[in-house]
């Protein structure tokens, strides 16, 4: 069994999260939030880590009991030239598992001082300055305990820092080369992104909730699987894409009045 240590990084939240984080033990530390990429790397700049490994996990994720097992069993075997390595992301929606999706792997485990997230505003990686990227193949979850108000409305937000994300990748709003070490799999979905990135708004959503749904099979996965898919395959997507429409429609490609758009409307200065 592996000894270790939790921080948790909150952004000044008025639940009980201090209490319940510091009775099992854990550090808890608070930091004003801007977005995931920011915060994690200030928890890494700043929270006292002395292990040798770094696991990441959201608010609203945790390890799957054959993702602890490969960590005990694996984790402190790997040669020293292995830097980090992917766990397998399963989608929990409604207390279901969304077992019809294309799997996905994503660097989570990493040596301290080896990595850190890229900076982006939203579907930020976790980025390896150098030495192998390796597959654990265990899993890890994410799995949403709120009800669908709540999803919906975290999602809204999301949406515009989405929106944030695909103008930057196409107008380099951020000044971001997008030049990074990612692991194969990253690399490889951050290239379809560019793709879908030029295709025709909204008709880019419902070919994507169609894929999804339909041709790998979704439908499969019941009512919560229909729910899943067109909230957030479709719906959030076509939401997306209306920002992206809107703030084209005032701005052009004019990279600062994107930005002043953005801050005036949306309160997010870039």
């Amino acid at each position: 069994m592996i000894n270790a240590k939790v921080f948790v990084v909150d952004s000044f939240s008025t639940d009980k999260t201090m209490q319940i984080a510091k009775s099992y033990g854990a550090y808890f530390y608070q930091n004003e939030w801007v977005n995931h990429a920011v915060q994690f790397n200030w928890a890494l700049e700043n929270c006292p880590i002395d292990t040798d490994w770094v696991l990441r996990l959201d608010a609203d994720e945790y390890l799957c009991e054959n993702g602890v097992e490969v960590i005990n069993n694996e984790l402190y075997n790997l040669p020293k030239s292995v830097s980090a390595a992917t766990l397998v992301l399963k989608r929990v929606f409604m207390g279901r598992e969304m077992k019809h999706m294309p799997k996905i792997k994503m660097v989570r485990l990493f040596r301290f001082g080896r990595a850190r997230s890229e900076n982006r505003w939203m579907d930020e990686h976790i980025q390896v300055d150098f030495g192998e990227i390796i597959d654990l193949n265990g899993a890890f979850a994410d799995d949403n305990l709120n009800n669908i108000g709540w999803w919906t409305t975290k999602h809204n937000s999301y949406s515009v820092r989405e929106a944030i994300d695909l103008l930057d990748m196409e107008y380099q709003i951020l000044g971001n080369s997008h030049d990074n070490k990612l692991d194969e799999q990253a690399a490889k979905k951050r290239k379809l992104k560019m793709k879908y990135i030029k295709s025709p708004l909204f008709i880019r959503s419902f070919l994507y909730f169609l894929y999804r749904y339909i041709f790998k099979f979704g439908f499969l996965d019941g009512k919560e699987g229909f729910l899943w898919h067109f909230f957030q395959g479709w719906w959030y997507r076509t939401l997306v894409d209306a920002k992206v429409y809107e703030i084209k429609k005032n701005c052009g490609n004019e990279v600062d009045k994107i930005r002043s758009y953005i801050h005036k409307n949306y309160g997010i200065r870039l």
